[in-house]
């Protein structure tokens, strides 16, 4: 790679070389960091993240409670609404949704509960909740994976105070690491989404006086809702 264009750049890369004493023409070493970035090794995976399948899907759900999220677990697709709606009436919050152009959550009978109003687009502050559809979950740290786009917009994660977050069982991984693994088949490698945000509890912080305070840059509520798998030796 020519670091013609960026003087500071070449200097510090030019002074690692030197100190090495190597050169940036040198084949072997071309060969073999070519070699690192096409075969996506994994790093150590600790063994809580391989553990069998069912002890996962406990962990993730664990995880997440631990972190302040209220988590429930459907059997079909179609009962997904009467959660939301049960949910947000539990916290007596507005039956009001935004969601993306996901086309899952947009198939789902938002009939059967009528009181609930459901509009589609980005999220602004105006918005009570959002609604979205994980790509995958980690079951070592209890987290979330969102991916940017038209269909669950990044807007959606951070602007409304209520977050509700649909995912499959399916797509829960042991590990970070392979949720990398699911994007690069998902996407293609060359081609991985412009945004991935991991999601861990509602929003949270206490830089102000050691004192925990939720909702200090996103959401103050989240709420998961698993779609149950039919096979649960899935890899």
């Amino acid at each position: 790679m020519s670091d013609s264009g960026n003087p500071a750049r070449s200097e510090i890369l030019g002074n690692i070389r030197r100190a090495l004493g190597v050169t940036g023409d040198d084949a072997a070493r071309r060969a073999t960091v070519a070699a690192r970035l096409a075969n996506h090794a994994p790093n150590l995976i600790p063994e809580r993240a391989r553990e069998p399948r069912p002890l996962l899907l406990q962990r993730f759900r664990q995880m997440l409670e631990g972190q302040s999220a209220s988590v429930f677990e459907v059997d079909a697709a179609d009962q997904i609404p009467a959660v939301v709606a049960q949910y947000l009436r539990g916290k007596n919050l507005p039956l009001q949704l935004r969601k993306g152009e996901d086309a899952r959550l947009a198939a789902l009978p938002w009939a059967n509960e009528p009181a609930v109003t459901l509009t589609a687009g980005r999220a602004g502050g105006e918005d009570p909740a959002g609604l979205s559809h994980a790509t995958a979950g980690i079951a070592e740290t209890g987290t979330l994976v969102l991916t940017a786009g038209p269909a669950n917009p990044t807007t959606l994660n951070f602007l409304p105070p209520t977050h509700i977050v649909v995912i499959d069982e399916s797509t829960i991984v042991g590990a970070i690491e392979d949720v990398w693994t699911r994007l690069r088949v998902q996407y293609g490698a060359a081609r991985m989404p412009r945004v991935v945000n991991f999601i861990s509890g509602p929003s949270r912080t206490a830089d102000i006086e050691q004192v925990l305070t939720l909702g200090a840059h996103g959401p103050v509520r989240l709420a998961v809702i698993i779609l149950r798998a039919a096979a649960t030796d899935h890899k």
